[in-house]
């Protein structure tokens, strides 16, 4: 039998956590679900990463009611994907944040990256109808924006191109505490079907040397000391360095996609099978190392279609 495609068959819930890590700091996880982060200031909150849904979001408002009254003033999305973006108008936040890049890419692929996501995971879309549209930004940057939440600042900074090309993270000095979204995974698979593969690396040193106490990933537990964030960085950068030098070997030799996705496994299956949405992951991650490897920049916009034809040319099952 056919594996079905990508996590369309993952229907079961994940348990939520909800954990301070820093004062006033919190991880919304779940089990490898997309992370949300919470930062409460002194005359209002942040909230780092939207969920999929307005719906979806509402979970995270409930538990962000359940510490404090303050207003919801800002949301900031990390990246434009829409299992991060499209529930932002569930929390009637006063701004929404990106980088000038992430919004450059909901217009260039926005409306092609919700169908794709939703077909791959429609499990993380909870009462889709509920979604108003796309999600534009009220405010955006380039390279840094700092924020105050009353006396309380918060630096949103682009530190390099890595799960995609406008990944900012939110970094909260007071408590050395980081919000890296996407860019570092705990065990949990990296996507890296937007990536670039060759500059992520150096993202994540810019990442360590600020040095965090604490650390929110884009997926998987919330890291709650120095020797964890390292240990989360160095995973992520394990991950993403065995995926890419094997397809980079055969896209040298213009190897068929589906010799390269075989060399991938043989090198990533032992070390990686048991995290998160690995299986899931996996297609996505070698075509785009694929297209990286032989001097395609500007990741391919993933489409509906174009998930389903690259995943039975595979012949995944």
């Amino acid at each position: 039998m056919a594996k079905a495609f990508a996590s369309s068959a993952d229907l079961g819930e994940k348990k939520i956590s909800f954990d301070e890590i820093g004062p006033d700091l919190y991880a919304f996880t779940a089990e490898g679900d997309p992370n949300s982060g919470v930062i409460v200031g002194d005359d209002c909150c942040m909230v780092i990463d939207a969920q999929a849904t307005p719906v979806a979001a509402q979970e995270v408002v409930r538990r962000v009611r359940e510490i404090t009254d303050k207003p919801i003033k800002y949301v900031v999305l990390t990246h434009y994907h829409a299992v991060r973006v499209l529930g932002a108008s569930g929390y009637g936040a006063e701004h929404m944040i990106m980088s000038d890049k992430a919004r450059s890419m909901v217009v260039e692929r926005g409306v092609e990256d919700w169908a794709s996501e939703f077909g791959r995971m429609p499990r993380l879309f909870k009462e889709p109808d509920s979604i108003p549209g796309l999600t534009w930004p009220t405010l955006t940057f380039k390279d840094r924006m700092t924020v105050y939440l009353g006396k309380r600042r918060v630096d949103l900074m682009h530190l390099g191109r890595a799960h995609t090309a406008g990944d900012i993270v939110a970094w909260v000095p007071d408590s050395k505490v980081m919000f890296a979204g996407d860019i570092v995974e705990y065990k949990s698979a990296c996507y890296c079907g937007d990536a670039h593969f060759t500059d992520w690396p150096t993202t994540l040193d810019n990442i360590a040397a600020m040095k965090p106490e604490a650390l929110v990933p884009g997926r998987g537990a919330a890291l709650t000391t120095a020797e964890m964030c390292n240990e989360g960085i160095m995973l992520t950068r394990d991950f993403l360095v065995n995926h890419y030098e094997p397809v980079a070997r055969a896209a040298a030799r213009q190897a068929p996609l589906n010799e390269a996705f075989d060399m991938c496994r043989e090198v990533c299956d032992s070390k990686f099978s048991d995290f998160v949405i690995y299986e899931h992951c996996l297609p996505f991650n070698v075509a785009r190392a694929y297209d990286e490897a032989s001097g395609i920049d500007t990741p391919r916009i993933w489409t509906a279609e174009r998930d389903v034809q690259m995943w039975e040319d595979l012949q995944l099952g």
